[in-house]
């Protein structure tokens, strides 16, 4: 008789699919756009908005040159309120660029999970839903779907 082992959490399983689908900055990035505002709290977050994070890099784009300089004194202090939220170092770097940010309504729409940035394939997706179809949560798992689907489409894509 086999011996039973010890089953693992959906936790630590979902962690290690977001791993293998190298989906961390990704997830990190949509929640960084989603909770800003609470994350660097409002006197940053009217002035900054983080547009994407590519290979640990933060590219936060900046309203105007005077704050590209504030906050270039403060990347060590704002380094670590963002891997505080992210639970680990998932950013090493901040690359500042002066550039519009969106209007509160344009901001919740690129933050929202109904918004899909990227087409996907058909498998891609069906793939994706088989493999969130145990999260309980109907926004999460539409989130993590479409996320998981759109990284499917570009690994196939490669």
């Amino acid at each position: 008789m086999r011996a039973s082992r010890p089953l693992d959490s959906f936790g630590t399983i979902l962690s290690g699919l977001v791993k293998r689908l190298g989906l961390e900055s990704r997830l990190l990035e949509h929640r960084l756009q989603h909770d800003w505002r609470r994350i660097v709290g409002e006197p940053i977050a009217s002035h900054t908005w983080p547009d994407q994070i590519r290979f640990k890099k933060l590219y936060l784009t900046v309203q105007n040159s005077v704050w590209v300089q504030q906050l270039t004194f403060l990347k060590p202090a704002l380094l670590a309120k963002l891997n505080g939220a992210a639970g680990t170092t998932l950013i090493t770097e901040i690359a500042l660029r002066v550039g519009e940010l969106p209007s509160a309504g344009e901001a919740e729409t690129s933050a929202s999970p109904t918004i899909h940035k990227r087409a996907v394939s058909d498998a891609a997706l069906t793939e994706a839903s088989a493999h969130a179809a145990a999260v309980q949560d109907p926004e999460l798992r539409d989130r993590l779907t479409q996320v998981m689907a759109e990284a499917l489409s570009r690994s196939s894509v490669r």
